[in-house]
């Protein structure tokens, strides 16, 4: 295996660690600024508000199609090479793109080829890199390893990235492209220094649907997981009925909070803030109050996102809202990450992994769908009441997430853990 699996949460993170959280960075930044830049080219393309915003679903829609076969890749191979390969699609793609926009300026449709080859991309980076943390860091730093990736994800993506596509774009599709492209190259040459084998499992195949049916079956029978699936599901659904209609009730003259679209704009960065600072929070935490209640705290402060909106429409209410149900969500998702990588197996890890991000994901559109509907039937705040409430009430499931069940699990995989045959 390519790092040491001793230890506990003293020290410092591994020197490898650290390489794949540069790349991280880089990554995330360029991936902040693709998701804005996409949009502001497609605009000098047509005006069509469906086939501009349909772009989001092209780069998002790869996470419901093939997340589950790129787990099960990602199991079978190496995955810093998987990481690796990832970042060269990449860099194909929008090379490509780059090209096509400098001949003939582009067209929507090469922007929707591009945006989904790059969304495949971006599954399986993001699958493979989850999947490669645990063989970096011992299982007693897992927390604070997914806290700092959290809070490299948060500000290169939601405040280094889309400030930069705003400059870039002003300069040209070619610049702002060429940019993301090159850092994308710059995360690849941090990957590049790692040194080890990182294959799981020995070899043997049994063919892709069997290999997909395992991870999730795995996912299935363990109850800690099956719970927390539902817990994370269920959260997300509720928060994208939320901002899926908070654009209505945040900006114009006749919206209940009266903001212009940058006033909206930093709200949510105040979120991004609240999340930064939770990833931080995470460990220490966890130290002090276990993390059965991190999870519970994590969970009810983010249905905050949803309360707030509901109880007031004025700005600083909802700001406070946001910061802390930020905090608490990313602290939930630290611990909840980190559990799922210390009961997995570490040759189903990409496959568990793959499925979680499917529920997660896949719960994103329904939220959407539902906020839309509920927001016409019964109007905005009463749909923003709903959404909290439903994210509180799942909340009887941490019942089941006790620590001991989380100690319990991972003595258990302890015990059963074979040597690593890449060891």
């Amino acid at each position: 295996m390519g790092a040491t699996q001793q230890g506990t949460a003293a020290g410092r993170l591994p020197v490898a660690f650290w390489r794949l959280w540069a790349a991280s960075t880089l990554s995330n930044t360029a991936d902040g600024v693709l998701k804005l830049a996409l949009p502001l080219v497609a605009v000098q393309t047509t005006r069509s508000p469906a086939l501009v915003a349909g772009l989001a679903v092209a780069l998002s829609l790869p996470w419901l199609v093939v997340s589950l076969p790129v787990g099960a890749l990602v199991d079978r191979w190496d995955r810093r090479r998987a990481v690796l390969g990832a970042q060269a699609l990449r860099v194909l793609v929008l090379g490509a793109l780059t090209a096509a926009v400098l001949v003939d300026g582009g067209s929507i449709a090469a922007l929707y080829v591009a945006a989904f080859a790059l969304g495949v991309a971006e599954t399986l980076y993001d699958t493979a890199a989850q999947s490669l943390v645990p063989q970096l860091v011992p299982p007693g730093q897992l927390s604070r390893a997914n806290g700092r990736l959290f809070a490299a994800e948060m500000t290169a993506g939601q405040f280094l990235g889309p400030p930069l596509a705003g400059v870039l774009a002003a300069a040209g599709a070619a610049a702002a492209f060429g940019t993301t492209a090159g850092l994308w190259v710059l995360a690849g040459l941090a990957l590049v220094t790692l040194r080890g084998d990182f294959r799981t499992g020995d070899g043997r195949r049994a063919g892709m649907r069997a290999e997909i049916a395992e991870g999730l079956g795995f996912s299935w029978r363990q109850p800690l997981l099956r719970t927390i699936a539902v817990l994370v599901g269920v959260t997300n659904l509720a928060l994208n009925a939320t901002f899926a209609v908070l654009v209505l009730y945040a900006v114009g003259p006749g919206s209940a909070m009266g903001l212009t679209g940058s006033g909206l704009g930093l709200l949510l960065a105040v979120a991004a803030a609240g999340s930064v600072a939770g990833s931080f929070l995470a460990g220490p935490l966890e130290r002090r109050i276990g993390r059965a209640w991190c999870i519970r705290l994590g969970l009810g402060t983010g249905a905050l996102f949803m309360a707030a909106p509901a109880a007031s429409a004025h700005p600083v209410v909802v700001g406070a809202g946001f910061l802390v149900g930020g905090a608490g969500l990313v602290v939930s998702n630290v611990m909840t990450m980190s559990l799922r990588q210390r009961i997995t197996p570490a040759r189903l890890l990409g496959r568990v992994n793959s499925g979680f991000r499917l529920v997660s994901w896949g719960a994103l559109p329904l939220g959407a769908a539902a906020g839309g509907l509920l927001a016409s039937a019964v109007g905005l705040r009463a749909t923003f009441a709903g959404a909290a409430a439903l994210s509180l009430a799942v909340l009887v499931l941490t019942r089941w997430t006790t620590d001991e069940r989380m100690d319990a699990a991972e003595a258990a995989v302890a015990a059963a853990r074979e040597p690593d045959p890449a060891g």
